[in-house]
């Protein structure tokens, strides 16, 4: 069995990230992300980078921090909202933006995955989603074809691995990450913990190790709330 498992993020990402690569990265806001491998690919200094992300996390966390560099030049994402460089950038014309319905954004993963390379939704129809996009009629209604994602590396956070990359999910965190793994023709993951092969359960095993090839540990992550209310007692 190939030794899957690096000694750091750093290492990890060695020999495989470069200038211009789409790279997929999972998460939902500040909630399941790789922040270990987000903060080498910053400190690796790749730049013109085109990344596929649910959103661009926030102002110097997350994506944020490569945004901060100006080592991405395009995100094609769902909801950027949280992010005041990524509005500044993106209005002064100094980031291109490939807006994708979060539907939409999901499934053009999970097809990338499957090797299925386009497929036909009605989401975004009529609107500047579909601009230069084939449509095709289906029973009456009106589709716009989309083209699946393959992203050069993805980056991935999951609760627990075994050393032949089988991963479990930590509930919620698990959103993007299973397609975003999928998906990637080299896939790294950030874990919490590293077992044995054999210790997770068959039915435990929400993604098998067949899609990752290199592991590393980051036992304790941040894991930052990107809003944090509290209740004032009274």
């Amino acid at each position: 069995m190939k030794n899957k498992l690096y000694s750091s993020a750093d290492e990890a990402l060695k020999g495989v990230v470069a200038d211009g690569q789409l790279l997929a990265v999972g998460g939902f806001g500040l909630c399941g992300i790789p922040e270990a491998l987000i903060q080498a690919l910053h400190d690796s200094g790749v730049k013109n980078l085109t990344a596929i992300s649910n959103n661009a996390g926030v102002d110097g966390f997350g994506l944020g921090k490569l945004l901060e560099t100006r080592q991405i030049k395009k995100m094609i994402s769902s909801y950027v909202g949280e992010n005041k460089e990524f509005e500044r950038q993106y209005l002064a014309g100094e980031l291109e933006l490939e807006f994708t319905p979060q539907g939409t954004l999901a499934e053009k993963l999970r097809a990338g995955g499957a090797g299925i390379p386009a497929f036909f939704t009605r989401t975004g129809v009529g609107t500047i989603v579909a601009e230069g996009k084939e449509t095709r009629e289906f029973d009456g209604h009106t589709y716009l074809m989309e083209r699946s994602l393959v992203p050069d590396v993805s980056l991935v956070k999951a609760a627990v691995a075994d050393k032949s990359g089988n991963l479990r999910f930590n509930l919620t965190a698990r959103n993007f990450n299973p397609a975003v793994a999928m998906a990637g023709k080299l896939c790294i993951v950030e874990v919490e913990k590293i077992v044995e092969v054999g210790e997770l359960a068959p039915d435990d095993i929400h993604l098998p190790g067949i899609y990752v090839h290199r592991i590393v540990l980051n036992a304790h992550p941040e894991k930052r709330i990107e809003k944090r209310t509290l209740t004032e007692t009274k």
